[in-house]
């Protein structure tokens, strides 16, 4: 089994990611900065979103993106809002790119 990395680590690691290519992004919500829960936002900037959240798949032995919830940007974040209340430990990260990129496919990322 893989040692995790702490969940500050590998936002500091995401968020530097996006920045170097130039997609803005922005931490909406800190949690817990050991072993807190990461759900990003993609805003598309035209009234739609999406929320990813990792799942375990256990027919592959790994973790995966899959999305939470996707539509008008209001309804993911009336969702997340959700999320929120009954997880203190949750982290919100917001993805901004018009062409819908979240890197969150890169290798390092979707491991």
């Amino acid at each position: 089994m893989a040692t995790r990395l702490a969940t500050h680590v590998w936002v500091g690691a995401y968020l530097t990611r996006l920045r170097l290519a130039d997609i803005p992004v922005f931490v909406v919500r800190k949690g817990d900065e050991t072993a807190g829960a990461v759900i990003i936002k993609l805003n598309t900037l035209d009234g739609q979103a999406r929320a990813f959240q990792r799942e375990f798949n256990f027919e592959n032995d790994r973790r995966d993106w899959v999305i939470l919830k996707e539509g008008a940007e209001r309804d993911v974040d009336a969702a997340l809002s959700r999320q929120a209340g009954f997880d203190p430990d949750l982290w919100i990260i917001e993805v901004e790119d018009r062409q819908g990129r979240s890197l969150l496919d890169e290798p390092g990322l979707s491991d």
